[in-house]
């Protein structure tokens, strides 16, 4: 037993609707002007227009930064502090999935602290807090409005920097099924997996306690039941509900007790093929888990208890691989393709070992883990014709 502090969010906001009360709370907070940083695909289909008509309604004044790519750079950052700071704008809303939040929790420690991005790589860097966050989540599946973590792509050394750090956590985290309703299947199938990892990591993390493993693991019987329905009619508001409270769940889970390698691996993917992180995830999930289950099998058998897997007649090692063959099953079922089918090159496998071994997740594992199981499980991973368990 140990002292811990646990972090989210001050405020937050979930369920049908909750996007129509970020007004509200903003008034509440003596705020004005704001940079709402996103993409241009959610201008493009009308979801930023949801909250900026409530921005409207409530008297809120903002300034549009939508130059956030799939994995946000050093240099979206960068672009965006000038807008900030040339418009005037003393807070921040964040308005997508990982990418958008990434790059508005980096701004706002920017604002605060100075310096460049590169400076605050790793745990808990800078001194001040960020400027006010407002971030509202339109995917199921980074769960990075809730957390302290953010990451972003160094484009000179091909390079994900993470970014763990309190100060980063946002004010008020906004999660509604209903700017999910019009989220491709791919996508969703993604950051499903994507939240999926988290839960999973988080409940095996050597970080893990009490409150953590609650909350991941009623995470996980979550995705279990809702990704499937969500992927197949988008329009499925129960669906795209339970998907949004796993993923939020998991968000807690995992932003205080601590991920793995998965995240550690995926991370060298997008940052050298520009891979989307919830696909380089789930490609990796199923390899790293039996890399992993020896050390807690006991946990692992609870994962499959919790994706809704008969382990009652059955040993806990016998169960703890039925784990794996179910997140194998759930990402063929949702379209993961392999590792094989991706830009993925063997020859590239060292340096991104290496890469991975340094990542600020590689130390929650609960394994002890080496450059050399790294690269075994990546070329496992990418030669591996698994043959998958049908239900």
């Amino acid at each position: 037993m140990t002292a811990r502090r646990i972090y989210w969010p001050a405020v937050n906001l979930i369920g049908p609707g909750s996007v129509k009360l970020i007004g509200e709370e903003i008034n509440k907070l003596g705020l004005n002007k704001a940079l709402l940083v996103t993409d241009k695909v959610l201008i493009q289909n009308g979801i930023v227009k949801q909250i900026t008509d409530v921005l409207d309604n409530s008297g809120v004044s903002y300034t549009i930064f939508d130059d956030v790519k799939p994995n946000p750079t050093t240099k979206n950052v960068h672009d965006g502090l000038v807008v900030f700071q040339n418009e005037g704008c003393e807070f921040i809303i964040t308005v997508g999935g990982g990418s958008p939040q990434d790059a508005g929790s980096a701004i706002g420690i920017l604002s605060t602290n100075g310096g460049n991005v590169v400076d605050y790589e790793g745990i808990g860097k800078s001194k001040n807090k960020s400027a006010p966050i407002v971030a509202v989540s339109t995917t199921a599946g980074t769960a990075a409005e809730v957390t302290i973590n953010y990451v972003i792509t160094d484009e000179d050394r091909k390079l994900k920097m993470i970014m763990i750090d309190p100060n980063a956590l946002p004010s008020i985290a906004v999660n509604d099924p209903e700017l999910m309703l019009k989220k491709p299947a791919s996508l969703t199938a993604a950051t499903g997996l994507d939240a999926l990892t988290h839960a999973i990591e988080g409940y095996t993390a050597k970080g893990a306690f009490e409150l953590s493993d609650a909350i991941a693991y009623k995470s996980m019987e979550l995705i279990g039941k809702h990704l499937v329905n969500a992927v197949r009619n988008g329009s499925n508001l129960e669906a795209r509900s339970g998907m949004g409270w796993g993923s939020y769940i998991a968000g807690l889970s995992y932003s205080n007790a601590g991920l793995g390698i998965v995240h550690s691996m995926a991370h060298q993917l997008g940052g050298e093929y520009d891979l989307p992180h919830g696909v380089a995830n789930a490609m990796l999930l199923p390899y790293v888990m039996e890399f992993n289950m020896d050390a807690c099998p006991q946990k692992f058998a609870d994962i499959a208890r919790a994706l809704g897997e008969d382990v009652s007649t059955v040993s806990v090692q016998e169960a703890a691989q039925k784990a794996v063959e179910a997140v194998r099953r759930l990402a063929t079922e949702v379209g993961i393709p392999p590792l094989r089918e991706s830009a993925f090159k063997p020859e590239d496998v060292e340096k991104l070992a290496e890469q991975a071994i340094n990542d600020a997740c590689t130390g929650a594992n609960p394994k002890e883990v080496t450059k050399e199981d790294v690269i075994a499980i990546y070329m496992k991973a990418y030669t591996d014709a698994p043959n998958v368990v049908t239900a």
